[in-house]
Order: structure tokens, then C-alpha cells, then sequence
């Protein structure tokens, strides 16, 4: 974790380090797994649903519980259960908006660790996806 300077209006703020942030991602794995298991005993109940039905419920899991979470409350489950946030870069206090949690949720995934490893290349703890976004994880305070 990393303060901000003393210089201006953010110096209250604390950034998230990267084992914090790589404990939120174990978290929401562990939630989408969870989630695709419920999906799926769900599906049994009913007869022949078509794969097409099914991989397409599964894939928008996968790839829209991020962005919703992070768009609409401020993080994912792993963020919340850490005390993280996931903010606008500009201000601290507002989400950010569903097209950039959609790009910051993109490039986490195509990068991977690369994109979470770069953090300690920057004084907020910004990976790439954070750059890219226009967003900052902060320690919730």
C-alpha cells in the first residue's frame, strides 16, 4: 500500500498494493466459480437447453461480473470483502463509468500478471488496465 503525497486534496488517500489486489482476484474467482456451479444446477432443472443458451449464460458471467460490480458498486466481491475500491482516477469518490470498467476488465485479462505487475512502476500502484481506464484501487478508509 502506498499514501498519496502531501501535496493537494488526495493526501488522505491509500492505494492498494499488489498483494491486496491479487487476493481480491483469488476472491472473485472463487465467487464466479461458485456462481457458474448455482448456474448450472439451475440449468439441469430444466430439459435440453441448448449449448448455445448455455455457453452464452456462462460467458456473460465470466466476462460481465467484473465490470458490473466494479461500473455499479465500486469493486467486485474481493474488492468489497478486502476494503478496496475501485475508482475514477479524476475522483476518488465515483465509480467508473461501464465502458471503461469494460476496457480496465479487457486488458486485466488479455495482459494478466503483466498488467498487475506493473503497479510498483507507479506511485498510485497503477497496472496498465488502471491506466488505460482512468481508475485508481484505494484502500477503503
Amino acid at each position: 500500500m502506498k499514501t498519496a503525497n502531501s501535496n493537494g486534496p488526495a493526501s488522505h488517500l491509500t492505494y492498494a498494493g499488489l498483494f491486496d489486489r491479487v487476493k481480491a482476484i483469488i476472491i472473485d474467482s472463487l465467487v464466479v466459480v461458485l456462481a457458474l456451479y448455482i448456474v448450472s444446477d439451475v440449468l439441469q432443472l430444466f430439459d435440453a437447453v441448448p449449448t448455445i443458451i448455455r455457453s452464452s449464460i456462462f460467458l456473460l458471467l465470466f466476462a460481465l461480473y467484473e465490470p458490473l460490480m466494479t461500473s455499479f458498486f465500486g469493486g467486485t466481491l474481493g474488492h468489497k470483502t478486502l476494503g478496496l475500491s475501485v475508482k475514477s482516477e479524476i475522483n476518488h469518490k465515483m465509480n467508473i463509468p461501464i465502458h471503461k470498467a469494460l476496457l480496465r476488465c479487457l486488458v486485466k485479462y488479455l495482459l494478466g500478471w503483466i498488467s498487475l505487475l506493473s503497479i510498483s512502476l507507479s506511485p498510485q500502484n497503477l497496472a496498465i488496465h488502471d491506466h488505460l481506464s482512468g481508475s485508481v484501487v484505494l484502500v477503503d478508509e
